[in-house]
């Protein structure tokens, strides 16, 4: 089973975090944050991993360090439950439509952190929860699993919409890379290590 549980405690936040990534979507969550709970949500169950989250932070301050702590968390737990990568597909891409919006993410497992984010919607709001969180939480993500990830939204004018496609992409670009390869004898790299 490739699994994960960590828990990160500091002044800020307090996060336990379960993670399999050979599930089916289960696990509950619960950040204090209505929105980035339906965001986890949908990133359990798209990407067909059981994931369980609690975090409690300094929301009264802002969302910030709970958004970017639980994306250090999850991505430290991912990094750990992939283990030395052996057999993995590695790559992942997922083009999602969300009503009037379409986002689309491509996934790289193979040990190199970055991120790019291209979204028009990055300075609105949806409720209270600034679109812009969604770029810290990837990023956070990207850094601790050692992966290449690029979002973008291609078009969609519902910032909630948007948000939907850029996590729902990023979901099922992550079932596709995480998936074992029976073809795949080693690790997948010409360099013979991620």
């Amino acid at each position: 089973m490739r699994t994960s549980s960590i828990e990160r405690n500091t002044k800020e936040t307090k996060i336990t975090l379960s993670l399999n990534l050979d599930g089916s979507g289960e696990g509950e969550i619960d950040t204090g944050i209505g929105f980035f709970n339906h965001m986890l949500e949908l990133l359990k169950k798209h990407a067909l991993i059981d994931l369980s989250v609690k975090a409690t932070g300094d929301i009264d301050v802002d969302y910030h360090h709970t958004v970017e702590d639980v994306g250090l968390v999850f991505g430290n737990a991912l990094n750990e439950a992939l283990g030395d990568r052996v057999g993995l597909v590695r790559y992942g891409f997922a083009s999602i439509p969300m009503d009037e919006a379409l986002c689309e993410t491509s996934l790289d497992l193979g040990g190199r952190p970055f991120v790019v984010m291209q979204c028009a919607m990055k300075h609105m709001m949806v409720k209270d929860f600034e679109v812009k969180l969604v770029e810290e939480f990837f990023r956070a993500v990207s850094v601790e699993s050692r992966s290449n990830i690029h979002l973008r939204q291609i078009y969609g004018d519902e910032a909630h919409h948007v948000c939907e496609g850029l996590f729902k992409s990023f979901a099922r670009a992550l079932r596709a890379a995480k998936a074992i390869d029976p073809n795949e004898k080693g690790v997948p790299s010409s360099k013979g290590v991620i």
